[in-house]
């Protein structure tokens, strides 16, 4: 659960987001939250450059049935346990220029799979750590992830993944270490081509 002051997305005296159904149960709405983004993931995603407006989009997308504020900049400091991410007035200046930099790389296209995952694992770490939207990012994360490989040449193998290990290699990128985050990516490359 992320820590936030005054926060206006969820209903008062709660930590419970608000959102389209009102549920009031934070099981109910891990649920209703979980099974709506698995819906949505298996719908077409929305086409784009894989450009921040894009990636926003795909936010939208996936959670648009959940909450009102689905593709928005989140407006809040948010923690979670010793990691505080950018703070909501600095988001769209850390994502333009993380974007810039991923079309600078050409979306990655043209690197060998090692190169491509220690990449990937710096854009996913420098993503995480900015966390523009109030709930959602790893999911986020992960969907854009997997359209970025694809495009780039080097497409995963989701069944291979293991999400806690991914989640903690994503903790331990917000250290700077990077290095378990690429090796992860690396595993789930498709080298059958």
């Amino acid at each position: 659960m992320y820590a936030a002051i005054d926060d206006p997305y969820c209903y008062p005296g709660t930590k419970i987001l608000k959102n389209k159904l009102g549920l009031r149960s934070q099981r109910e709405l891990d649920a209703f939250e979980a099974e709506m983004s698995f819906e949505r993931s298996a719908d077409s995603l929305p086409s784009g450059r894989l450009s921040y407006s894009h990636y926003r989009a795909i936010h939208r997308h996936l959670f648009q049935d959940v909450y009102g504020w689905a593709g928005k900049l989140r407006t809040i400091r948010i923690s979670k346990r010793e990691s505080t991410f950018c703070y909501p007035e600095h988001i769209h200046q850390e994502m333009a220029k993380l974007f810039k930099a991923l079309r600078r790389a050409k979306h990655l296209k043209n690197t060998t799979p090692e190169v491509f995952a220690k990449q990937a694992a710096h854009f996913l770490a420098e993503l995480n750590a900015i966390h523009p939207f109030r709930e959602g990012n790893g999911r986020t994360q992960l969907t854009f992830l997997t359209l970025l490989a694809e495009t780039s040449g080097h497409p995963l193998v989701l069944k291979r993944m293991n999400p806690d290990r991914i989640m903690q290699a994503v903790i331990t990128s917000f250290g700077g270490e990077e290095d378990p985050l690429a090796r992860m990516i690396l595993e789930l490359v498709d080298r059958r081509k």
